[in-house]
């Protein structure tokens, strides 16, 4: 934090609350407040000597930078709250973490590596497809995969009206009407793999993120969190 503070919203993501858009959403329902009064502008500047509070709770100033790799279950949504009432994978993760929030997400019956981390700044910083990380996936596909279709994914295409960069596809393995294959992409847009996979006639029976830039989802099992060594984080970083 400056000397003349931070603006209220990047104290919110450092302090792992919320991405640094979620927390002016929170402002704009007049869920945050400084010194007991409510922010009414997201550039309301705050100090390490003022109280904020969220929902009335106090909000303590951001700790280390923290991130962990969490090898994520199938049927658990990646959000704090659901309005349906599913469970989340936050609800699931092993106590004394501190507050988390996910770098990207994965959606219910997605599994696999998910990044977590008490900075918001931090996941913002990661999910930029601009930073050139390949997101890679195991994916299994029902129908007739033709690797010619498969080739021309490299050139990117548009389903539906929505572009959809490059994404490098490879078939490892066929048996019946079933195939598994490795794809990477560097944006990775919400169910990207199963609506462009949908557009050559297969359907994805298991989506599984084994590597998120240079993180790797290893041997890490399932519903397990393992922290990023501070080291490694501060190489990756620069």
């Amino acid at each position: 934090m400056t000397e003349t503070g931070d603006r209220i919203a990047k104290f919110l993501a450092r302090a792992g609350v919320a991405s640094r858009r979620d927390a002016e959403r929170l402002i704009a329902e007049g869920r945050v407040a400084v010194n007991r009064r409510r922010v009414e502008h997201p550039a309301t500047f705050v100090t390490a000597t003022d109280l904020v509070t969220v929902n009335g709770e106090p909000v303590e100033a951001a700790e280390r930078t923290r991130l962990f790799r969490y090898h994520k279950p199938p049927g658990l949504v990646t959000t704090h709250r659901d309005p349906q009432g599913r469970p989340t994978v936050f609800e699931h993760l092993p106590p004394g973490l501190p507050r988390l929030i996910s770098v990207g997400r994965l959606d219910l019956t997605s599994e696999g590596l998910l990044l977590l981390t008490n900075d918001g700044a931090l996941a913002r910083r990661l999910e930029l497809p601009g930073n050139g990380w390949l997101r890679r996936y195991r994916v299994r596909v029902h129908g007739v995969v033709q690797e010619p279709a498969l080739a021309r994914l490299a050139s990117g295409l548009t389903v539906e009206g929505v572009a959809y960069g490059p994404i490098e596809a490879t078939l490892d393995s066929r048996r019946g009407d079933n195939a598994w294959l490795t794809m990477s992409l560097r944006e990775g847009r919400n169910r990207e793999i199963r609506r462009v996979m949908a557009h050559l006639g297969l359907g994805v029976t298991r989506l599984i993120r084994v590597a998120y830039g240079p993180f790797q989802l290893g041997n890490l099992e399932r519903g397990s969190v393992v922290e990023v060594p501070a080291k490694v984080l501060r190489e990756q970083l620069r």
